[in-house]
């Protein structure tokens, strides 16, 4: 089914910051009223928290002040060959140096190898997914979620109610909330952020074995991101495609930047011997 844009940045399955954040998001919402169209504009601020920049201290992500649509991100592929065992090991010796779960690593590079095969013309990358997944809920990682092996975060990441409060769109409940628990309004559920309106048509199992997709599945959810990136974005390759990916997930800059700096510092930390 094809993607029908909305001016609205919340209508996209990027974040929307949960409750009980030590540090919250600073959400600056804008609107200027011409000739009769009203645009809206939000900025974000990330400090910590759900975003993850804080991060562990022994890997730091350098913040890259990059314009959009002007460059892609250092890509680095899967050194690994298809395969669980393969790729498990291969996230084993990365994930100590990049400060990444080896688990969520897994999901993301699956995510790159299945699309490969998928859609071999978007040339998505793992450190793509990376970078979204840190700030997003740095890798499946916020407020003490943890990843099991068959990839479900206990306990379960949920935004906030999209309730109409100050610099929040009000989204009333799409699911009976099925997904988000919440059957008064909707919220962005798991570890990459995804609406419930936006999960039910893009959400794609990664197993194959005919279950349900779940957004709190980190092989799900990276899988699904990669599905929606490269539907919005065609060849990500391209810079062009690359930022037109990433402003799927939020129309702003700064989000941008901050993807595309954990894109790079992944790929080149991985890059190294």
């Amino acid at each position: 089914m094809e993607f029908v844009s909305s001016p609205d940045p919340y209508d996209r399955p990027g974040f929307v910051p949960p409750p009980r954040r030590r540090i919250g998001w600073l959400v600056l919402l804008v609107a200027v009223l011409v000739a009769g169209v009203v645009l809206v504009v939000i900025g974000t601020r990330r400090e910590g928290g759900l975003g993850g920049l804080a991060g562990p201290p022994d890997f730091v992500v350098p913040e890259l002040d990059v314009a959009p649509g002007t460059a892609v991100p250092t890509a680095v592929a899967v050194a690994a060959p298809p395969g669980k065992d393969s790729v498990a090991s291969w996230a084993r010796r990365l994930s100590k140096k990049i400060q990444v779960p080896e688990r969520a690593l897994e999901a993301y590079a699956q995510a790159e190898i299945l699309t490969s095969q998928s859609t071999p013309g978007c040339k998505i990358t793992w450190t793509t997914l990376a970078g979204v997944g840190r700030v997003e809920s740095q890798h499946g990682r916020h407020d003490g979620t943890q990843i099991g092996a068959d990839g479900m975060l206990t306990p379960p990441i949920v935004g906030i109610a999209l309730d109409g409060s100050p610099g929040v769109r009000a989204v009333p409940d799409t699911d009976g909330g099925r997904l988000d628990g919440d059957a008064q309004w909707d919220r962005a559920v798991g570890a990459m952020q995804f609406l419930p309106t936006t999960w039910a048509r893009w959400g794609m199992r990664a197993s194959g074995d005919g279950a349900p997709p779940d957004p709190q599945n980190m092989d799900d959810a990276a899988l699904t991101a990669a599905r929606y990136l490269c539907h919005r974005g065609g060849d990500l390759a391209t810079a062009e495609g690359w930022w037109k990916a990433v402003f799927a997930y939020n129309t702003s800059t700064t989000y941008g930047q901050e993807v595309f700096s954990g894109a790079d510092a992944y790929a080149k930390a991985a890059a190294k011997p």
